[in-house]
């Protein structure tokens, strides 16, 4: 049980109240949707398009999707709670166009509500999956069974796909199943300037309420979380490359 609720007792007017501690599983049970909703979105959005992007820069390097790079980079390095204050500056109080905190607007019905803390999640991470997943087919697409398919006459987009980017996306997979892990933790900054109602902020309520049991209960969820995105990038590894899958 959590230690929001405590007993109060008021001297001097002689008067008691008594409010009935809260289940760490409830409270965690209310705040993980809205985390994994955000971040989970976001994160999936994010690998996407960068590993797609990254893709097509990658297989045609000295294109123009090369000059997206140093933007995407620029965006990247900018701390991602700093890009949110900014958002929120913009979208939120100049240009009122979406909520500028909470998980819906306060004259909505309550629904989720993700746009402008989901674009700046998507900004800050995009640029890492672009540049990595771009590396990579640059290195594979330079492989000698790369250049037998093309020697075969393959089509190019089988060749793109089928020999150059299953390998290269390797790599990748095993970043993005790490990132699942820490999904559950949320992006805790983000959270405390959009005053996000998820994993993240409850747990930075806890600390500065020294609840400790519910603060047990979240790291308990996102450990579990990690080990759980680890076994899932065991699983992919399997699938995707056969040389795992051979017996010693």
């Amino acid at each position: 049980y959590t230690d929001y609720w405590s007993h109060l007792l008021d001297g001097d007017l002689g008067l008691s109240f008594t409010f009935f501690p809260t289940p760490v599983g409830e409270v965690i049970s209310q705040a993980l949707p809205w985390t994994l909703a955000l971040v989970g979105i976001t994160t999936l959005i994010s690998f996407l398009l960068g590993t797609g992007i990254g893709v097509y820069s990658g297989w045609r390097r000295g294109s123009w999707l090369d000059g997206l790079l140093p933007v995407t980079t620029f965006i990247s390095s900018v701390p991602y709670f700093w890009l949110g204050l900014i958002a929120i500056s913009v979208f939120a109080v100049k240009w009122p166009l979406f909520p500028f905190e909470g998980g819906y607007d306060n004259s909505l019905v309550p629904a989720f509500d993700w746009p402008l803390p989901g674009v700046t999640i998507v900004l800050s991470a995009i640029a890492g999956w672009i540049l990595g997943m771009r590396n990579m087919m640059v290195t594979v697409s330079s492989e000698d069974y790369v250049m037998v398919a093309q020697a075969k006459g393959l089509s190019e987009r089988r060749v793109m796909f089928a020999y150059a980017a299953r390998n290269a996306v390797l790599p990748s997979i095993s970043a993005f199943a790490l990132s699942l892990g820490f999904i559950v933790s949320g992006t805790l900054l983000v959270e405390m300037v959009f005053n996000y109602p998820g994993i993240g902020f409850q747990l930075l309520q806890a600390v500065g309420a020294k609840d400790y049991p519910l603060m047990q209960g979240v790291f308990l969820v996102i450990t579990l979380s990690v080990l759980a995105a680890n076994l899932l990038a065991d699983m992919a590894y399997a699938f995707l490359d056969p040389r795992t899958r051979k017996e010693a």
